[in-house]
């Protein structure tokens, strides 16, 4: 096997130099490689040292000063798991994914083991006192025996393209990374006690993490199809960071060879510059906030790990592109839980609060440190809740839990405040609005052409630019959505439950929800948007103060199209009656069909001719019924032809955001309307 290692290992680093500068053109290092390339880095990290900054597992003082209060729950969240039968994953289960697209079939099984280890893991360093070992050591055993730990509906990236996991050659997915960093740390705390048992168990898990992670990782004969580790021209993600922060963990806590982990962690930071090259400098992720976890959460992650394991020599938490990163999750939220969801990103948060705060201390940012005690504000009780724990990924349920109890002092502090104050409501939405100070109420995301736009009356305007190949991408270049005191108006629909259809280059397009006309954009010429990079917009423009996102659209349309030109303008008034103005500009080579202007809604259509408060709604206007009461009015070019079409949401991914139905309404331009010309939109709110 030592042979074999050092074989890869070799092949590795040619191509380890000839990615250099395939990744930066000009040849320089990255942040990441620069950063471990400074004097003394490199060798700051040891196999085989002891620099996990955690107390050793019997060390009960210690560990009970870091659950703190929290000891009795996270005990009592492993008892559970006592009885647990793990979870077999049948060969049957692996081939639904392809023979139907079902992937719960093989997930479910898989997230149901890997979350009883974390319950347990955690259980007995909470309580040591050994009760949780035998569980942890048939998970573990189990876990070895497995053929793979990559999910039904990534195994299809091996050169047979089939869904059962091959066993001539490994993988490395999301789940896999997760799979090996949990049994990394157990092994770490706990290998020791499973040797009094039997040396086996250790060996048998060091055999599979070698089998699962170390080999096929720096392995040149998997890198296109570990793709994510950015050696092949592929499109970078979240699986980037996700995976190379899990990856690299595994390797830190159990790696004994000098020049395995050199390689390792070498190759680590090009794949982390790749990424950081592929996403902008602004900060924005593209991916929308659902995947802020995974993306730039994770990039933390990777930051902290190597931060920790090379002594504190290894240090980027400071740099201000590291900073911004962190922020957007904290700009891109709107209210109520709502968030910005452009691309596949759910509208409602995911991000939990403990992360946030994580991250934002690391970086220095009161902004996201605020954000996350904002987070646990529950307007039901008007109190703040304690954080909860994070149970689905081994390391961030450890570092987490070890910074819920500081949290929970403050969360304690600020309800003290409320109760000073008099504990009403009042004091309460003082308290809870003073955590979002720090946010600038507009933002301007230049490279990724993300605009945030918020005025003095609670209006939130979201509008993007970009093109349409982005991650998790959808047909929407020019989009918005808008927000009133929080009550979502213009929406963008999301993304239902995932299956094949939602990642298959040949089907994702013929789901609706990532059509461009089932977005708030025009359809040219009666033309929808396409997919590809070239299908993309010009000189996006935006103005914090006066309110304004102005941005090109003709590229992101085909030459059936016929359109030379096409602006986009957003206008939202800071003053005065709030409102939003959409304005189109456009100029067509030739008119073979109607334009048709395209608004998806969260509310009741009342269509012109139709009565609303006793009065007949005019032409060119129409009224949508919101939630808490709201309702807007809907100004448009009176020779356009007003429709409604009701979507009702089977899918539960997207019922459970947006209820049971959103509404599109259709402007339809006149067949002889002039080759040049606009179309002007004003939203107001009816009183």
């Amino acid at each position: 096997m030592q042979t074999t290692k050092k074989l890869i290992l070799v092949a590795a680093a040619v191509i380890l130099a000839a990615v250099t500068t395939a990744a930066r053109t000009d040849g320089t290092p990255g942040l990441v490689e620069s950063e471990y390339n400074r004097p003394g880095v490199a060798t700051s990290f040891v196999a085989g040292k002891d620099w996990f900054p955690y107390p050793h597992y019997t060390d009960r003082k210690a560990w009970s000063e870091i659950f703190a209060a929290d000891s009795a729950r996270t005990v009592s969240q492993g008892e559970k798991y006592l009885d647990f039968e793990w979870k077999y994953i049948p060969a049957t289960a692996y081939l639904a994914f392809e023979r139907t697209g079902d992937r719960k079939a093989m997930e479910n099984p898989e997230g149901a083991n890997r979350g009883a280890l974390i319950s347990l893991f955690l259980a007995e360093l909470a309580e040591g006192k050994g009760r949780f070992i035998d569980q942890l050591v048939d998970g573990v055993w189990h876990a070895s025996q497995q053929p793979s730990w990559v999910l039904s509906a990534h195994t299809a990236n091996q050169k047979s393209g089939r869904s059962l996991p091959s066993p001539y050659e490994q993988l490395i997915d999301l789940a896999s990374g997760r799979y090996g960093a949990i049994i990394a740390l157990i092994w770490h705390f706990f290998h020791e006690e499973f040797d009094k048992i039997d040396p086996v168990i250790g060996l048998s898990v060091e055999n599979a993490m070698e089998k699962n992670i170390f080999k096929p990782y720096i392995d040149p004969d998997e890198y296109a199809s570990n793709w994510w580790i950015g050696f092949t021209g592929h499109n970078m993600n979240n699986w980037t960071p996700w995976c190379t922060s899990d990856v690299i963990l595994a390797y830190l806590l159990m790696e004994r060879d000098q020049e395995t982990l050199d390689k390792a962690i070498a190759q680590s930071c090009k794949s982390m510059d790749i990424f950081l090259d592929y996403i902008q400098k602004d900060g924005a992720c593209e991916e929308g906030p659902a995947y802020w976890g995974a993306a730039a959460g994770k990039t933390f992650e990777y930051l902290q790990i190597m931060h920790d394991a090379s002594g504190g020599m290894f240090d980027l938490m400071d740099n201000p592109r590291i900073r911004k990163m962190g922020e957007y999750v904290s700009r891109a939220y709107i209210g109520n839980n709502y968030v910005v969801n452009f691309a596949d990103a759910s509208a409602l948060n995911s991000n939990p609060a403990p992360l946030v705060w994580n991250y934002g201390k690391a970086a220095g940012s009161k902004e996201m440190t605020d954000f996350a005690l904002y987070l646990l504000a529950d307007a039901g009780t008007c109190r703040f809740r304690q954080p909860v724990q994070i149970l689905n990924d081994g390391y961030r349920a450890l570092y987490t839990s070890e910074s819920d109890s500081y949290m929970k002092r403050l969360t304690d502090s600020l309800n003290s405040a409320i109760e000073a104050a008099g504990g009403t409501r009042e004091a309460f939405e003082a308290v809870r609005s003073s955590l979002r100070a720090e946010v600038p109420a507009s933002t301007w995301y230049p490279e990724t052409e993300h605009c945030f736009l918020r005025n003095g009356s609670g209006w939130f305007l979201g509008a993007k630019g970009g093109y349409n190949d982005e991650s998790h991408n959808h047909n929407d270049v020019g989009t918005f959505i808008l927000y009133i005191r929080d009550t979502p108006v213009f929406v963008d629909a999301g993304v239902g439950t995932y299956t094949r259809q939602t990642f298959s280059r040949t089907e994702r397009y013929s789901i609706w929800s990532m059509q461009c006309d089932w977005h708030n954009l025009p359809m040219i010429n009666s033309v929808a948007q396409q997919f590809g990079r070239q299908y993309r917009s010009s000189g996006p423009e935006c103005d914090i103060e006066r309110g304004r996102f102005t941005v090109g659209m003709a590229g992101a349309y085909p030459e059936n199209a016929s359109c030379e030109s096409w602006v986009r303008s957003y206008r939202l008034s800071g003053k005065g009656k709030p409102s939003v103005t959409v304005t189109d500009t456009y100029r067509l080579s030739e008119r073979t069909a109607p334009d048709i202007e395209h608004f998806l809604v969260k509310g009741d259509v009342i269509l012109p001719g139709e009565i609303y408060d006793g009065r007949k709604i005019p032409s060119g206007t129409l009224l949508i019924q919101c939630d808490n009461g709201i309702t807007v009015r809907l100004q448009y070019p009176s020779g356009m032809t007003a429709s409604a079409e009701v979507k009702t949401l089977e899918d539960k991914a997207m019922s459970k955001v947006w209820g049971e139905s959103l509404t599109r309404i259709s402007l339809v331009s006149r067949e002889d309307s002039p080759l040049k010309g606009s179309y002007s939109f004003t939203i107001t709110e009816v009183k």
